[in-house]
């Protein structure tokens, strides 16, 4: 079953307004920012990391999602507990989330879509 523009447009604003909750929280040491970037095709979501913390650099990527094929993939998750429950409970359904850090072989027992 497709799924039309409007969910398209809820899942952007649901992985939007979940990143821009993790990047308003406070970086715990050191000179650290955390922000969202949004591809300009609206379809990757990153959570990102970058500034200085007892004198070494700090950057990296904390969470990379994407909508993809009608699904939401997760391709990288570094937050403690994840956000695919906040997806689940902002009412995106397993089916609809790739757990895409898991290997294509893992994914059929994780309870979320394989592909």
């Amino acid at each position: 079953m497709a799924i039309v523009s409007q969910s398209l447009d809820q899942w952007r604003e649901i992985l939007e307004k979940i990143l821009q909750y993790y990047a308003a929280l406070p970086y715990r040491y050191g000179e650290v920012a955390t922000y969202v970037v949004v591809s300009g095709d609206l379809n990757h979501y990153m959570l990102m990391n970058e500034g200085w913390e007892d004198g070494c650099r700090v950057h990296g990527c904390v969470v990379h999602a994407e909508i993809r094929n009608e699904k939401i993939w997760i391709h990288y998750d570094g937050i403690e507990d994840g956000i695919t429950s906040e997806l689940v409970a902002a009412g995106v359904t397993k089916e609809h989330i790739v757990l895409a850090f898991h290997p294509p072989q893992v994914r059929e027992y994780t309870g979320y879509a394989i592909a």
